[in-house]
């Protein structure tokens, strides 16, 4: 056996196994009657790392070698049995090629879909192949040769990379959205160019800050305490103090965004007109939550108190519609701003099936 087989030397663990093999009760008959362009190809194949299969005869009898190993993955054992069996599960979109190799037509298709079952489930994958004949001395097809590489990988990051490519170009189309409807709104309700332009950097600079934090989770959500301290990070060096209290707690990316203009304008009118305008001044901030998904209750307060006495504004800016209505229609609840004389309190109340659930 070992000269009849000498073809096979150098092909590895396959070489071994189909050295190894009763072919003699193959179709194939014994493996020193082979014909020579048979063990020529198999020579060939089993010496090569790029992942290659044979299939010889009638019936299909598959020879591999040890890179095609991770083409068929947990299935059972392919030497000696049927390629159609073998790809039982793909051979309607498969058997023309090989149809067509046995005619003595070759076939190249790249990133080629199939429905695979190699690991006891059915899955996606796609491959580049070359499907050609074997022919014998005078020309007659023996069998086929597939040589394949799985472009799987190649296919779902370019699948990814399209995705994450329309995402952007969608997350940036509403930032400029955003970003024009508050300068729009800022530049009506200043009263100077001067306060206009500061303000307008301040709301760019938080819308700025929630983007940052969203980047880190890929844009699907933000913890709410995040969200709060970087809104209020351009006003913590105020007079006054800020408390934060509140469960973990993630908030979608447009939730969170919105959260964190509204809690920057609260802060902003703090600082000017509320108690982190004075050294004794107190700012509590806190959220409670519920069951996720469920219609428990979610509220979040922020509460002013020893700060000055509080006015209520002659008119209503950007901010004020920003901090009720926006947010109540965001976070599709009711809003309460309530201009107490001992000091500003606003309250956002909805349900917890309007919110995302706990970390």
């Amino acid at each position: 056996m070992s000269g009849e087989a000498a073809f096979l030397d150098g092909g590895g663990d396959m070489a071994a196994a189909i050295r190894a093999y009763d072919w003699a009760a193959s179709p194939l008959g014994p493996i020193g009657c082979w014909p020579s362009a048979l063990k020529t190809a198999v020579a060939m194949m089993v010496n090569s790392r790029f992942p290659k299969c044979i299939a010889c005869g009638a019936d299909l009898i598959t020879i591999h070698n040890d890179a095609f190993g991770f083409i068929l993955g947990n299935k059972p054992p392919a030497l000696g049995r049927s390629f159609r069996d073998v790809w039982l599960e793909v051979w309607d979109e498969i058997s023309p090629m090989v149809a067509r190799a046995f005619a003595g037509e070759a076939t190249f298709v790249e990133d080629f879909p199939l429905t695979i079952n190699r690991y006891g489930h059915p899955e996606e994958a796609w491959f580049t192949a070359c499907i050609s004949p074997i022919r014998d001395e005078n020309g007659q097809v023996l069998g086929m040769i597939d040589t394949v590489m799985e472009t799987t990988a190649k296919v779902q990051a370019e699948r990814n990379g399209r995705l994450l490519n329309a995402e952007l170009a969608h997350r940036m189309k509403n930032t400029l959205a955003m970003i024009a409807a508050i300068a729009n709104q800022t530049f009506r309700s200043a009263e100077t160019l001067e306060e206009a332009q500061s303000v307008l950097s301040e709301r760019i600079a938080t819308l700025g800050e929630a983007h940052s934090i969203l980047t880190q989770s890929s844009w699907s959500s933000a913890p709410i305490r995040a969200v709060v301290e970087g809104a209020l990070a351009p006003h913590r060096p105020g007079l006054g103090t800020i408390r934060i209290e509140g469960p973990l707690l993630r908030l979608p990316a447009d939730q969170a965004m919105t959260l964190a203009l509204a809690v920057n304008e609260l802060a902003t009118n703090a600082v000017k007109y509320g108690a982190l305008s004075v050294e004794a001044g107190e700012v509590a901030i806190g959220w409670s939550t519920g069951r996720p998904q469920s219609e428990d209750a979610f509220r979040f307060e922020w509460v002013e108190k020893c700060g000055p006495p509080v006015v209520k504004p002659r008119r209503q800016g950007f901010g004020s519609r920003l901090v009720e209505r926006v947010m109540a229609q965001k976070f599709h609840g009711e809003v309460e701003l309530d201009y107490r004389q001992e000091g500003l309190r606003y309250v956002l109340a909805t349900t917890m099936v309007h919110v995302a659930p706990h970390e």
